[in-house]
């Protein structure tokens, strides 16, 4: 007993050592405390980091700052970066690029400005210490983000700006420290300085986003099987690029967002990849930043006398007027909502993972004085709170303008009903990207399940038929299951596959069917004149026919053929929400060829739909000389061309021909075939 009792007390003795127990405690917190002050409308993050002050050695002292813990916090801030990448919406950050250089420049120069004149001439210190705490003021950490990925609302453009602005103005301070650490040494700033940093970022630059994204697009290519292998693959990209970046003289955060950059496209955001990456980073590795960053707070500091009281208040003060003003200042320019000035606000007003950077770096060369550090760590704590609070606020204000935006789209809409989503399955060969392709164009609003359908033949195998079917369908019920998407099976007997497919539509009040190209050998050139016009004839849904050559990842341009008076047509809207939520999906470009009436009407359903899209038009009203595509486009572009039923207003000749230029002129690209409802 005495024995067991001494093991005991040797393994809770404080700071715990033991790494089995260390990391059960750390779980503990993640899983508990956030759940206990939920109904305190206390935002999880602020819980997570005033634990980390708790346990922390300025609290309790029950854990220290090991090697373990620094390892699990560096990788949560590494992902906190990589998903903010990842999770941009690139098609509206390069309509944006412009805004998030200026609210960059904004957001640096501002507090730097506002900060030099306070620390050097109201706290006394010299020019080199002033310059670096100053630009300390003009980083932020977007300790929030997590907030805004959980509530959904990341794609909204200021927050696309001020992620933007997020990697300009830590770059920026991260250089000047590098500048400012070289001014320091002996030698100064040397032209041999200059050469060596040019060169190393060129280089770093060059390997992110022209290296990276061709090897991940190869290996999504040929490991497209092998599903689990991806996951492992873009954390090695992720810590690569990282560590690419410690070598080029910037952060290792830096090289973790453009990482997500260079991936972003490669990565469906409705992709069980994805998901994987979110849940991941935030169940785990970023709350275990969030309680490392507590555990560097020492309160006590404000016991130590009126001076660290005068810093460190001094600092916190100047680093959130900084950011309100280059928040306001972005809201008057670009004429934001108050809401979006607040989001601004909130996720660039947290202070950690750079800012640390910049004061340990100066503290340990010298340069800044320790009350400059001890004020910086009350600072985190202040605009950490600061962040989340007005961060968690906007946010949820944003999803409450978010819904009422789309119940208006829906009562606009044609149809103001939950939408169905069908896929027959003939053959079960590249089924996978069928039922990918469902997913990422399904609406997250319904709550209806994406459904598989078997029709078999009546005889007396068809329950046999049925059940085998089912069998085979089931790893395409947990593909799914993985992103997050409810898959349902169903299964028919009808001695016609086409009547019991429309039959089946009926039955499930359906709105899309999504069919596979046939494959068999010669069919191409009779696709509409055999199995697949029958389809057609007996349903009047609209039908989205897929022809998926490589993974939906791997293509980079969404190219649309529309003909003129489609506009006229039920699925019209149908088309184009399913069209732009596919572009958006894969951060693909969305290249529209049509009529100039056709261009009218689809801009005025985007506008009254609020679908938010950019689109490249093309002026294309000559159908016979339908070939002309082929010349622009790429192997890693895909073709989508409205079609039209005989009894279609947009029904053209051409389109009886369709199916076999295709396959002879565009051969190497995935093409789609859209019969919109009539």
């Amino acid at each position: 007993m005495d024995k067991f009792l001494e093991v005991l007390e040797h393994e809770f003795h404080l700071p715990l050592g033991n790494p089995v127990l260390v990391f059960s405690l750390i779980l503990f917190i993640i899983l508990i405390a956030p759940h206990l002050f939920k109904r305190l409308n206390i935002p999880g993050v602020i819980v997570l980091i005033v634990s980390g002050i708790i346990i922390g050695p300025f609290g309790l002292g029950i854990l220290e700052e090991n090697a373990a813990i620094e390892l699990f916090s560096t990788i949560g801030l590494i992902y906190i970066m990589f998903i903010a990448g990842l999770e941009l919406d690139m098609n509206e950050f390069k309509v944006n690029k412009h805004k998030s250089l200026l609210f960059g420049i904004f957001t640096f120069v501002l507090p730097l400005s506002i900060g030099f004149p306070v620390v050097h001439y109201l706290l006394g210190y010299d020019f080199n210490t002033s310059f670096l705490t100053a630009s300390m003021f003009a980083t932020h950490t977007l300790l929030a983000y997590p907030v805004v990925s959980r509530l959904g609302v990341a794609k909204n453009q200021a927050i696309a700006i001020t992620v933007g602005g997020t990697i300009l103005t830590d770059t920026a301070v991260l250089i000047v420290l590098a500048i400012i650490l070289g001014n320091a040494q002996e030698g100064g700033l040397t032209m041999d300085f200059w050469v060596r940093l040019v060169i190393s970022l060129a280089i770093f630059s060059a390997i992110i986003f022209m290296v990276i994204p061709k090897v991940a697009k190869w290996f999504f290519t040929t490991m497209e099987k092998d599903q689990h292998s991806h996951y492992i693959f873009v954390l090695a990209m992720v810590f690569f690029a990282s560590f690419l970046a410690e070598l080029a003289g910037v952060e290792p955060i830096i090289g973790a967002f453009l990482a997500g950059l260079a991936l972003n496209g490669l990565i469906p955001h409705s992709s069980a990849l994805m998901n994987r990456i979110e849940f991941l980073g935030n169940s785990l590795f970023i709350p275990f930043f969030l309680i490392s960053v507590g555990m560097l707070v020492d309160v006590s500091i404000i016991l130590e006398g009126w001076n660290a009281i005068i810093v460190a208040l001094t600092l916190s003060v100047v680093a959130i007027c900084g950011k309100w003003v280059a928040a306001f200042l972005t809201q008057q320019v670009f004429s934001y909502s108050p809401t979006q000035r607040k989001m601004i606000f909130g996720l660039s007003s947290g202070h950690a993972a750079a800012t640390l950077a910049v004061i340990m770096v100066g503290y340990e060369a010298e340069i800044l004085d320790i009350a400059i550090l001890n004020g910086t760590i009350i600072l985190i704590l202040i605009t950490s709170i600061v962040s989340t609070l007005v961060t968690e606020n906007a946010a949820k204000k944003m999803v409450k303008e978010e819904e009422n935006e789309d119940l208006n789209s829906a009562r606009n809409s044609s149809t103001f009903k939950k939408e169905s989503i069908l896929l027959p399955i003939a053959n079960i060969i590249n089924f996978d990207k069928l039922l990918e392709f469902a997913i990422l164009v399904k609406d997250k609003a319904s709550n209806n399940p994406v459904r598989i359908l078997t029709v078999v033949p009546n005889n007396e195998e068809a329950e046999l038929n049925i059940a085998q079917a089912n069998n085979k369908l089931e790893g395409f019920v947990r593909q799914a299951s993985a992103s997050e998407t409810e898959v349902k099976i169903i299964s028919t007997i009808d001695q016609s596959i086409s009547v019991g497919i429309s039959r089946a539509s009926k039955e499930h009040m359906v709105d899309l069917l999504i069919l596979g190209w046939p494959n068999t050998s010669g069919i191409i050139n009779r696709v509409v004149g055999s199995k697949m016009e029958k389809i057609v004839r007996s349903t009047n849904k609209t039908i989205f026919i897929c022809h998926l050559l490589q993974p939906w990842a791997t293509h980079k341009r969404l190219y649309v053929a529309v003909p003129p008076l489609v506009d006229q047509l039920t699925g019209f809207e149908l088309w184009l929400k399913k069209s732009i939520r596919l572009s958006k999906e894969l951060s693909a470009e969305m290249i529209v060829h049509c009529d100039e009436q056709t261009r009218q009407s689809i801009e005025e359903m985007i506008k009254r739909l609020n679908l938010k899209a950019p689109i490249v038009f093309n002026p294309f009203d000559d159908w016979d000389d339908f070939l002309y595509l082929a010349k622009d486009m790429h192997e890693d572009d895909v073709l989508m061309v409205v079609s039209a039923r005989k009894t279609s207003p947009s029904y053209h000749a051409y389109f009886e021909k369709l199916p076999g230029k295709l396959d002879k002129y565009f051969k190497e690209n995935s093409k789609i075939i859209v019969y919109p409802q009539d």
